[in-house]
């Protein structure tokens, strides 16, 4: 979407069962890209971050947060029970006003914790009209909309590195939109963020994984 064009989707949001607002809509968005982290989810913590720490009940994003954790799409008649949900499910919900420094005034860090007591962390970014940004995927630099699937890599920065990621992802058939690389210095960690247009299965992730000097692979489906 275009940053110089309005649409009825910037201006209303997406169609959204409950209080319907970018608080809510963002909220629930951002919760459903952290579901996607942790299979069976036992724990989650909800760090709440300026205006949603301030409004996080009034607006509904607690119940929009919980509902995104379950899959829930915007739509769903049952967002509105949602903490009843996971609370039937076995899985502890707590939120959590905080300050996490300079990033936008709504935002919020989700920690899971799974059944092995694996913790799995996003933050994420409610930009308005129901439009996210996940900024921080478990320690990875990230800059994810949730419109296109996306692969993020954590790999040492060497020469063809990245030449060999696109390969595989090329080889498979799969369209890239965009990439974005940055380090922490030359020749030490760095991360890329590359968006395609099309799921990644496992079969590619294990391949991008075995690539000399990979450290670590995460994929992220559309949200």
């Amino acid at each position: 979407m275009s940053s110089s064009s309005s649409s009825l989707f910037d201006v209303l949001g997406p169609v959204m069962i409950g209080p319907s607002s970018s608080h809510t809509a963002g909220a629930l968005r951002i919760g459903r890209a952290a579901g996607m982290l942790c299979q069976h989810i036992r724990k989650a913590v909800f760090y709440l971050h300026g205006s949603f720490a301030q409004t996080y009940k009034g607006h509904g994003s607690d119940r929009a947060l919980a509902a995104g954790i379950l899959g829930m799409q915007t739509y769903d008649p049952d967002i509105k029970n949602a903490l009843d949900i996971c609370e039937s499910r076995g899985i502890t919900v707590e939120f959590v006003p905080t300050d996490l420094g300079e990033v936008h005034p709504n935002t919020v860090k989700v920690v899971l914790t799974d059944d092995q007591g694996v913790e799995h962390s996003l933050t994420g970014c409610s930009v308005g009209g129901g439009e996210v940004r996940i900024v921080d995927i478990g320690g990875f630099a990230t800059s994810i909309s949730g419109e296109y699937a996306a692969i993020v890599t954590k790999h040492q920065d060497k020469v063809g590195v990245i030449k060999n990621v696109v390969s595989a992802i090329s080889d498979a058939g799969i369209n890239i939109v965009s990439i974005n690389l940055s380090r922490s210095q030359k020749g030490k960690l760095a991360t890329a963020i590359i968006e395609v247009d099309s799921p990644v299965d496992e079969e590619i992730i294990q391949r991008i994984r075995a690539i000399d000097k990979m450290v670590d692979v995460l994929a992220i489906k559309s949200f």
